[in-house]
C-alpha cells in the first residue's frame, strides 16, 4: 500500500498532535483524580476522628439514645453511607445509613483509587488518656466524584478530537501546497532517467523546494561528469581484461595452496582434538579407578566367602555319600545298623537341614555378585572403548545415562543421594562414547562439588525437538564472576592435582559438535544445575521412543 506525501503529513502531523493531546489529557485526568481522591480520604479521616470526638462523652457514659441520635443526625449528610459506634469491647452501640453499606464486612481503605464498592471506610478510636473506649466507622459515598471524573474525562476527549479534526485540515492544506511543487522534480526525474541530462528544473523562490530543484539541476550536472569518466574507465577496463586471465590462474593456484595448507591443519587438528578426548577419558577414568576397584571387590568378596563355604558343604555331602556307599556294601545285620546310627551321628553334626536352606541363597548371592561385577566391567568398556567415538549411531540416551551412573555409582554413594526421574526419549544419532565422556563429567563435578553429605537430581526430558538432560547438586556453587569462565580451556577452581580444567570445554566442544549446548545456572552455598540439549534429529529418529522401563537399574 502506498501513502502519498499529503497523506503522509496528515497522519504525521495528526499522530504526534494526538500524542500531545493524549499525554495532556491524562495528566489533566490524574491531577483531578488526585486532588479529588486525597479530598475524600482527608475528608472521611477528618469526619470520623471529629465524630469520635463528639459521642466520646455519650459512649462513656453508655447514653446509646444519645449515640443514636447523633448517629442518625450524621447520616444525614448526603455522602455518608453508613455510621457505625462501637462500644468496648466491639459492642454495637449504634448505626445508621443505607441497609447493603451496613452488610457489609468493614475493611479500612487506605487509597481511594483503589476503592471497587464505591464507597470508602474510615474509622478512628475513640481515646481518653491514650485508652481506646471505642471505635467509630464511617464510609463515604464517592459514586458523585467518580461522575465528575467520568464527565471531565468524556469533555476532554471531545475537545481532543476536534483539536485533532482542526490539525488534520491543516496538514491537508500544507501538504496539497508541498506536492504541487515536487511534481515538477517528479515530472525533471523521469527525463533524466530516460537520458535528456541537459534539462534543467525552473528554481523560483528561495524556500526549501527551490534549494532541492538547485540541488537537482547540480546533480544532473554531476551525472554528465561522471557519464564522461565511465566512457574512460570502460576503456581502461577492456585494456585490463587482456591480462586478466594470467592473473586469475596465478590466484587459482595461490588458492590451492592455502587449501592444501587448510586440509592439513584441519587433519592435525582433527588429530589433537582426538588425543584430547582420549586424554580427558583416561582422566576421568583415573578419578573412578580407585572407586570402581573397591565396587568390584566387594562383590568378589562374599563370592569367594560363598564359594569357601560352598566347599564345606560338598564335603559334607561327599562324606555322606561314602558312608551311604559302605552301608550298602555291608551285609551283617549288625554292622548295618551300626553304619546308619553313624550316619544319623554324621547328618545331626553337619546340620543338613540348615545347608538344604542356606545353598539356595550362597548361589543366588553369588550369581548376583558375578552380574554386578559384569555390569561394572561392561559399563567401563563401553565408556573406554575408544572406536565407538567416532562412529555415529542411533542410541538411547535414558540408557547411556543409567550406564554412566552404575560406574560412577561407587564415587557417589558414601556422600551423595542419587534421584532419577528419566522420562520417555526418543531414539537419538549421535557419538555415544563422547556423550558418556559428558555425562559422566557433568556427574563428577557435581559429585565434587558436594562437600559432606548431598543430593544430585538427574532428569531427562523431551520437548519441542530437544533432548534435554539436567544434572543437579546442592554443592557449594558457582560464584556469579566465575559462571562466564567455565567452560575456557585449563581454567579450573579444584587444587592442583584435583583437575585439569579440560573436562567442562571438552564437554561443551562435543555439545557443540552434535548441534546442542550446554547452560549452567548456579547460586553460591545452594548447588548448581548443568543442562546437556541435544536436537533430536530426524522425523524418522524423533517416532522411535525408548521407554523408560528398557533401561538398566542401578544396585
Amino acid at each position: 500500500m502506498h501513502f502519498s506525501l499529503r497523506l503522509k503529513t496528515m497522519i504525521g502531523v495528526a499522530l504526534i498532535q494526538a500524542m500531545l493531546l493524549l499525554i495532556l489529557v491524562a495528566m489533566t485526568f490524574d491531577y483531578l483524580r488526585t486532588t479529588n481522591y486525597d479530598a475524600i480520604e482527608k475528608r472521611a479521616q477528618t469526619s470520623a476522628i471529629l465524630f469520635a470526638a463528639t459521642v466520646q462523652e455519650a459512649v462513656l457514659a453508655s447514653d446509646l439514645s444519645s449515640v443514636q441520635a447523633m448517629t442518625g443526625h450524621l447520616v444525614n449528610d448526603p455522602d455518608i453511607k453508613y455510621v457505625r459506634v462501637f462500644g468496648p469491647d466491639k459492642v454495637l452501640f449504634a448505626s445508621a445509613g443505607h441497609e447493603q453499606a451496613l452488610a457489609r464486612p468493614f475493611s479500612k481503605d487506605s487509597d481511594a483509587s483503589l476503592v471497587e464498592d464505591g464507597i470508602f471506610d474510615s474509622a478512628a478510636d475513640i481515646r481518653v488518656a491514650g485508652s481506646v473506649f471505642g471505635r467509630v466507622e464511617i464510609g463515604l459515598d464517592l459514586s458523585a466524584i467518580n461522575s465528575t471524573l467520568s464527565q471531565a474525562l468524556s469533555r476532554s476527549s471531545m475537545i481532543a478530537l476536534g483539536e485533532m479534526g482542526l490539525v488534520a485540515l491543516f496538514s491537508f492544506i500544507l501538504g496539497s501546497f508541498l506536492t504541487r511543487q515536487l511534481r515538477t522534480l517528479t515530472e525533471a526525474a523521469g527525463l533524466v532517467a530516460r537520458g535528456n541530462l541537459s534539462f534543467k528544473v525552473p528554481v523560483t523562490g528561495h524556500d526549501e523546494v527551490s534549494k532541492v530543484a538547485e540541488a537537482f539541476n547540480a546533480m544532473t550536472e554531476e551525472l554528465d561528469r561522471t557519464n564522461q569518466r565511465r566512457d574512460e574507465y570502460e576503456q581502461a577496463l577492456q585494456q585490463l581484461n587482456l591480462t586478466l586471465e594470467d592473473r586469475v590462474a596465478q590466484r587459482t593456484r595461490e588458492l590451492q595452496e592455502k587449501n592444501q595448507q587448510l586440509a592439513e591443519s584441519h587433519q592435525y587438528l582433527s588429530q589433537a582434538q582426538s588425543k584430547l578426548l582420549h586424554s580427558e577419558k583416561m582422566a576421568s577414568l583415573g578419578v573412578l579407578a580407585a572407586g570402581v576397584a573397591h565396587e568390584i571387590n566387594n562383590p568378589v568378596s562374599f563370592i569367594m566367602s560363598n564359594l569357601t563355604t560352598l566347599e564345606q558343604y560338598c564335603k559334607c555331602y561327599q562324606n555322606l555319600l561314602d558312608a551311604y556307599a559302605e552301608l550298602g556294601s555291608i551285609t551283617d545285620p549288625e554292622e548295618a545298623r551300626v553304619q546308619r546310627l553313624k550316619i544319623e551321628a554324621m547328618a545331626s553334626d553337619y546340620d543338613l537341614n540348615f545347608i538344604n536352606d542356606d545353598l539356595p541363597a550362597l548361589l543366588k548371592d553369588a550369581i548376583d555378585g558375578t552380574r554386578r561385577v559384569s555390569d561394572i566391567v561392561r559399563g567401563l568398556r563401553d565408556f573406554s572403548h575408544s572406536g565407538a567415538d567416532d562412529d555415529w549411531v542411533v542410541t538411547d540416551l535414558n540408557a547411556t545415562l543409567t550406564s554412566v551412573l552404575k560406574v560412577i555409582h561407587n564415587e557417589l554413594k558414601y556422600h551423595c543421594e542419587v534421584k532419577q526421574s528419566l522420562d520417555q526419549l526418543p531414539a537419538i544419532k549421535c557419538k555415544e562414547g563422547q556423550i558418556r565422556q559428558v555425562l559422566l563429567n557433568l556427574l563428577l563435578n557435581a559429585g565434587q562439588a558436594i562437600e559432606g553429605q548431598g543430593e544430585i537430581n538427574v532428569t531427562s526430558r523431551f520437548t519441542d525437538g530437544w533432548i534435554e538432560i539436567k544434572i543437579c547438586d546442592t554443592g557449594c556453587g558457582i560464584p556469579s564472576g566465575d559462571l562466564g569462565k567455565i567452560f575456557d580451556p585449563f581454567y579450573t577452581t579444584k587444587p592442583v592435582g584435583k583437575g585439569t580444567g579440560l573436562g567442562l570445554a571438552v564437554s561443551y566442544g562435543i555439545a557443540k559438535d552434535h548441534g546442542g549446548e550446554i547452560k549452567v545456572q548456579s547460586t553460591v552455598g545452594k548447588g548448581s544445575c548443568f543442562s546437556l540439549r541435544l536436537p533430536a534429529g530426524s522425523e524418522a529418529q524423533a517416532h522411535h521412543y525408548f521407554s523408560v522401563g528398557e533401561t538398566d537399574e542401578i544396585h
